[in-house]
């Protein structure tokens, strides 16, 4: 394990700060390559995994980039809130499972989010090599896109920005983006899991090994259609109607073959435009819209279900 120094701490927007590293004896740090990561030994000694953001070049310092996610477990909020410059970490040699193509001659990267974070140093490197590509920074606003300002001065136009405010319509458009492959194509996506999973639809029939993508959350198995979902209750409150949810089918498809009209949009958990409140029962909510304090009075009713066992109550 490496003993590593906290030498810097900024905050890049509210929930998104900057640490930067060195050896905590002064030594030049192991080398990484483009898209790797560190594992972060904590104090209750569970690891997180975090990118290495800067120039793959620099041996003096690792940067990483960390979200505070309240409703983890507890290693984001711990960075944020607990540790300070001077403080050592102790952290693993960086390994890398979203490696770099470096020979693709024409890259596109893709990033939601903090998933900008493994696409710095890639596009920091395929700027030197001199490379084609361009770098694709999906947010909901510019306040809440980190590092803004260092991509830019950076990266120029080959930087491109879109800020959706909840709006997949105003966002990035994949289909048009990915539906036809130039030659030589490689693309790289980073980010929430239906922003994976969209792209993975995107390039269906791009070649094998063109494709790369890294999940900051979740597993493989979340980019497929989950067929291990159970059937549930819903009991809609004002209407003093009750339907059974199918595994197959989705809240939002039960309420329209029974006639409600729900204001939709993405239909995937994107947008927020078909959140319901709920009066009771516990959710599993599997949108990428909601914050913690939301979810505690509404769903989303494109994608969210009930846990094992449950009924849950609409204010419908």
């Amino acid at each position: 394990m490496l003993q590593l120094k906290v030498d810097r701490i900024e905050a890049m927007t509210p929930r998104i700060r900057r640490i930067e590293l060195s050896s905590a004896d002064g030594s030049q740090l192991p080398a990484f390559t483009p898209g790797a990561h560190i594992d972060v030994e904590l104090p209750n000694e569970d690891t997180r995994s975090y990118s290495l953001l800067n120039d793959c070049a620099e041996t003096n310092r690792y940067v990483l980039g960390v979200l505070r996610e309240p409703d983890g477990f507890g290693g984001s909020v711990y960075l944020h809130d607990r540790l300070a410059v001077g403080d050592t970490l102790r952290a693993s040699p960086p390994s890398n499972d979203f490696p770099l193509y470096e020979a693709g001659e024409t890259n596109i990267l893709i990033a939601g989010g903090i998933g900008i974070t493994p696409m710095m140093s890639m596009a920091a490197r395929l700027a030197e090599l001199g490379r084609d590509y361009t770098l694709h920074y999906c947010a909901r606003s510019g306040d809440d896109a980190a590092f803004l300002d260092e991509l830019r001065a950076r990266h120029g136009d080959r930087l491109k920005t879109y800020f959706d405010g909840g709006d997949p319509a105003r966002g990035l458009d994949l289909e048009a983006l990915l539906g036809v492959r130039q030659p030589g194509a490689h693309t790289y996506v980073c980010g929430p899991i239906a922003l994976i999973r969209d792209a993975i639809a995107a390039t269906a029939d791009w070649p094998q090994g063109t494709v790369h993508y890294e999940l900051f959350k979740g597993s493989d198995a979340d980019l497929k259609p989950n067929r291990s979902d159970q059937p549930f209750d819903i009991i809609l409150k004002k209407a003093g109607k009750t339907f059974i949810v199918p595994a197959d089918k989705s809240i939002l498809a039960v309420l329209k073959a029974e006639g409600f009209k729900i204001k939709t949009l993405c239909t995937s958990g994107r947008c927020g435009t078909c959140r319901v409140r709920y009066l009771s029962g516990e959710v599993d909510h599997r949108d990428e819209v909601l914050d913690d304090d939301e979810k505690q009075t509404f769903l989303q009713v494109c994608v969210s279900r009930a846990m094992p066992g449950e009924t849950l109550v609409l204010d419908l």
